[in-house]
């Protein structure tokens, strides 16, 4: 470790946060042993069949079939992340504003994609026979949420290939590939979870637990592939070599899935009906999260926090470096940065994980309710001190308020995830849900584009601000708008059952 200079400072910040990480999973592991011990000694338990926590064998055999498929494809996106902007630069020596067509060109494709992954991701084709949603299809184009999964790693796969070859028309061929993947990674694999633990009867609380183990798998997993990304480059001297690797687990993922995962499906079609892009059904997707304001506040509430998340992508590498310390020869490490980033985004799953762990109360028919209220007050509290640390880092002129601020975003980010991913499990319906999963994902790409067309490096502060504007919004419109109605639904259910 150096002794002084802009290196030490961040090596410390990573070691401290290493530690508080290390405590925290320990302080988790033993509260939920002695939850587990509690609810031995004769607690009652109200999830599913009436077993709970690890003690269900349907909920044990449901993580360990997710969470390793999840650990396998997000490591593979995750490898390719570090090296994408330097293979395209450095190694292929593309001017920047091809540089910025190529990512541009992914963000347009995964747009277009997002809604067309989602219906045919919800749908199951079929011939003129009425057939089980378990069993399989006597006619099956492209449908169910595990085919689309399925479907994600060999297309994924193709982009790793297309990347490797430095021919302009097939690098874009390859970045609409990496797009119409990425609407398929955030909404199909979810979808399934969902629907799957609903099919085996799991509380929502185990699946909120679920959820928010992924997210924090996702850190571990995003910590250790940039460590073996940057390994494996200086290794082979090639930013080639983290695709090739990205390309090979895609591979074994495929074949998990193919054998451990069962279909499910969001509803039925015929294959007589012609309509093949399913225009009908989006405009009936859309019009069902017009008429619902839940609905069309958990879209508002996707677009600003990850259009927002995506920005900070491009963003905090020239934010640290426009008012970074010591001397021009001393460069940030960013290694060390982006793992503090993402032990800051497990520190958030974690202290989701807590949050849930102790609000779970027997309240018989109105708990479903009360787990609305309570992701709903989360989802409104991540985004205000989101746009708290957003604000702060534009309002700062010091490099280490910037980093801690960041810090605290990808803290919000760590519990995000599985907060939304739990409203979206609540507020929307199985026959809909990778349809409008992915919708809501358009306005989200279009944002994104937008910011990256205007030049987003030039304005870095005002775009700051921007997101920050946005998020406070969203906070405010999911306290008014998704919290206001669990409180009124709560109060009324539980005046019925005082009745009875």
């Amino acid at each position: 470790m150096q002794i002084q200079g802009i290196p030490a400072f961040y090596e410390l910040q990573l070691i401290i946060l290493s530690v508080v990480c290390v405590v925290s999973l320990i302080a988790d592991r033993y509260l939920s042993s002695k939850a587990r011990r509690n609810q031995a000694k004769g607690e009652v338990g109200h999830q599913g069949n009436g077993k709970s926590g690890s003690s269900n064998p349907a909920l044990a055999a449901l993580t360990r079939k997710y969470l390793v498929v999840y650990a396998l494809v997000m490591g593979a996106d995750w490898l390719q992340g570090p090296y994408v902007y330097s293979l395209y630069k450095d190694q292929y020596a593309f001017p920047e504003r091809l540089v910025a067509g190529l990512f541009v060109t992914g963000f347009v494709s995964a747009g277009l994609a997002a809604p067309l992954v989602g219906v045919w991701a919800d749908q199951q084709y079929v011939g003129s026979d009425y057939i089980s949603e378990r069993n399989k299809p006597t006619c099956c184009l492209i449908s169910g949420r595990r085919t689309s999964c399925l479907i994600f790693c060999v297309t994924y796969t193709t982009a790793c290939g297309c990347i490797m070859i430095p021919y302009l028309p097939i690098l874009f061929f390859g970045r609409i590939l990496g797009g119409v993947s990425t609407a398929i990674l955030f909404s199909a694999f979810e979808s399934w979870l969902i629907s799957e633990s609903t099919s085996v009867t799991l509380h929502s609380t185990d699946l909120s637990t679920i959820m928010g183990r992924a997210t924090l798998i996702n850190g571990f997993i995003a910590t250790g592939a940039g460590v073996v990304s940057n390994k494996l480059v200086e290794a082979t001297h090639n930013f080639v070599s983290p695709f090739m690797a990205s390309g090979a687990i895609l591979v074994l993922a495929w074949l998990l899935i193919g054998r451990t995962w069962t279909e499910n499906y969001g509803s039925l079609s015929r294959t007589t009906d012609r309509d093949i892009l399913q225009i009908r059904r989006m405009g009936h997707a859309c019009n069902i999260v017009r008429q619902d304001p839940l609905l069309l506040v958990l879209g508002l509430t996707q677009t600003c926090f990850e259009g927002s998340m995506y920005l900070f992508v491009f963003l905090w590498v020239p934010a640290l470096q426009e008012y970074a310390k010591g001397t021009p020869s001393i460069s940030l490490p960013l290694g060390y940065i982006f793992s503090s980033f993402m032990i800051s985004m497990m520190l958030g799953s974690l202290i989701y994980t807590a949050i849930v762990s102790r609000s779970k109360k027997p309240i018989s028919n109105i708990e479903g309710n009360s787990s609305l209220k309570l992701h709903a007050q989360l989802s409104s509290t991540v985004c205000a001190v989101s746009a708290f640390a957003l604000a702060s880092s534009a309002a700062s002129k010091d490099e280490h308020v910037r980093f801690y601020a960041f810090c605290l975003f990808e803290t919000c980010v760590g519990m995000y995830y599985p907060v939304q991913g739990t409203l979206r499990g609540t507020l929307i319906s199985n026959e809909h849900r990778a349809t409008l999963s992915s919708l809501f994902r358009v306005p989200l790409n279009i944002f994104v584009v937008v910011s990256l067309l205007t030049g987003v490096s030039s304005a870095r502060r005002t775009v700051l601000v921007a997101c920050a504007m946005m998020l406070a919004f969203s906070s405010l419109m999911t306290a008014v708008v998704i919290v206001g109605h669990s409180k009124k639904t709560h109060s009324i259910q539980s005046n019925d059952q005082d009745r009875e």
